[in-house]
């Protein structure tokens, strides 16, 4: 499993998420890092990352 293309989404989530919390919705960036980790899980679980490989 290639976890780099998981990294990257992780990563962009959060940085998602820092800016919902710059802009004081709390409750969208709380969303947005359950789903990332959610989707993250899943992809690991179902020995998907993404990639068209």
């Amino acid at each position: 499993m290639e976890y780099k293309t998981l990294y990257h989404r992780l990563f962009a989530a959060c940085a998602d998420a820092v800016e919902q919390m710059e802009a004081q919705n709390y409750g969208r960036a709380r969303e947005i890092l359950i789903l990332a980790q959610q989707s993250a899980e899943e992809a690991i679980l179902c020995g998907e990352d993404g990639s068209n490989n």
